[in-house]
């Protein structure tokens, strides 16, 4: 579980590292906001992969044989998540990911898609993993071996410091089963 009181004793030396006075009017209570902004921004960080497919494990059973082709599948597009980069620990922002898999029996509640990609992210994450982790969440869940994450993110340890591009954007695949093998498929998802 996420230490608040670390945090805010952390926090505290933090500001006086960089020479400010944690007990004056404006940066008094700062250590706690900071400390219960970090137990809900990191909230993922307390659950494992497995831990957060048993807590969006609502599947509908639904009949293989009723799609007409093994290429239909499910998208859901432009879900808005944020992250925290592990190696600077700076947000990753204007972040949408698409997820797509397709349904082998079982398939998912379209608002628990967006919940895992939402947990997922919220742990010190790179962009890379934070798409294998919904990736491997949704094929624990589904039980489909066919999922694919597109991620586009700015990186603001890209944008607001080092090479300070502010309009780069870093997009991810992450592609499993037939959506690695299937070109056209893969194709279909980030259309």
């Amino acid at each position: 579980m996420i230490d608040e009181k670390a945090i805010e004793k952390h926090i505290r030396g933090i500001l006086e590292a960089l020479g400010d006075d944690p007990e004056r009017e404006g940066l008094k209570d700062t250590p706690k906001r900071v400390a219960k902004m970090y137990s809900e921004v990191f909230e993922g960080m307390n659950y494992t992969n497995d831990e957060i497919a048993e807590m969006f494990n609502k599947t509908f059973e639904d009949d293989p044989d009723s799609y007409q082709s093994s290429n239909d599948m499910v998208i859901v597009k432009d879900i808005e998540i944020f992250s925290y980069c592990e190696h600077h620990m700076a947000l990753m922002y204007n972040m949408t990911a698409s997820v797509a898999y397709i349904p082998r029996g079982k398939v998912i509640g379209l608002s628990k898609i967006a919940r895992i990609a939402d947990m997922a992210a919220k742990r010190l994450q790179i962009q890379e993993r934070l798409g294998a982790d919904i990736a491997e969440i949704i094929q624990k869940i589904t039980e489909s071996p066919d999922v694919a994450v597109i991620i586009e993110a700015s990186h603001s340890c890209m944008t607001a410091r080092g090479i300070s591009k502010p309009s780069a954007k870093t997009r991810t695949r992450t592609l499993r089963g037939r959506f690695e093998t299937d070109e056209k498929l893969a194709e279909r998802v980030m259309g």
